[in-house]
């Protein structure tokens, strides 16, 4: 029985980046600060399908399945938080952006705030949250991922896996983009991820003495009932990132989906100019 149709969401396309093949959309407007908006895992680009028509309507958005995520092809030397950092600055130079707001939640997190310490003059403005900054921050079964061993998923089908997910996902979900979220985590693919959150453990602690050095006016936004990044992990970086604003919506970890009008209000009025009084 199909599924039906995906929801526009833009131009889905895919493009060859640092070698990799890399699936996006892009909408919006032809003028202004564009929006880079990096899909959650275990989700997708369509992760977004409800909050990109309110963004879309005064700035460009381009949505991205990072490597090893959504339908994104996926290299082991990309699959840290640091080194995923480095390629969203070449990701925005392959879309010949000099300047942009990015949206991050997630694993985006930790990876575009590399990206911000290392190359300010690429960010507008911020909105991450609902990425661990602790290995030992996070809770649940995100906790079990990142301890797990090197290869400890490769022989199971990953999809299979994230079912739990998937079924909770699927309450609010359009059934079409349920599938694309269990494609994105089939046979091998979910062990590509985890080797990213199990880079927490060498890589956060690289970070946090970086937050205090990004001045770039960043929102905080979260689920404050979310059981896999407990909120503790966003006063951590309201404790650190020097021109920020935390924001608690009420839900779990989907924010996206779960609080979407609040979600995309919040985000409307800080690409819509909340975001300077933060700079």
């Amino acid at each position: 029985m199909s599924n039906g149709p995906l929801p526009d969401i833009g131009t889905v396309s895919t493009a060859t980046i640092d070698g990799l093949s890399i699936r996006y959309a892009r909408s919006g407007t032809k003028e202004g600060i564009p929006i880079l908006m990096t899909a959650p895992w275990p989700e997708s680009i369509y992760a977004f399908h409800r909050v990109l028509p309110k963004l879309s309507v005064d700035h460009p958005i381009i949505a991205v399945d990072l490597p090893g995520y959504g339908r994104s092809q996926s290299r082991p030397e990309v699959m840290a938080p640091e080194a995923m950092g480095n390629f969203l600055v070449v990701l925005l130079a392959y879309f010949d952006v000099g300047r942009a707001h990015v949206v991050a939640p997630d694993v985006g997190t930790p990876a575009v705030l590399f990206a911000a310490s290392k190359s300010p003059r690429l960010f507008e403005s911020l909105a991450v949250g609902g990425g661990a900054m602790r290995a030992e921050l996070a809770a649940g079964p995100l906790k079990d991922l990142i301890y797990s061993p090197p290869g400890a998923l490769a022989n199971i089908d990953g999809a299979d896996q994230m079912k739990d997910y998937l079924a909770q996902a699927a309450k609010l979900t359009p059934a079409a983009i349920v599938a694309d979220f269990r494609a994105a985590s089939a046979g091998r693919r979910l062990e590509e991820a985890v080797q990213f959150v199990r880079s927490y453990i060498s890589d956060l602690p690289r970070l946090e003495p970086q937050l205090p050095s990004i001045k770039t006016p960043t929102l905080i936004i979260a689920g404050k009932n979310d059981p896999i990044v407990p909120p503790t992990n966003g006063q951590f970086l309201a404790d650190r990132l020097p021109t920020n604003r935390y924001l608690l919506l009420d839900a779990a970890h989907r924010i996206w989906e779960e609080a979407y009008s609040a979600y995309a209000e919040a985000l409307t009025k800080w690409f819509g100019g909340e975001y300077r009084a933060n700079g």
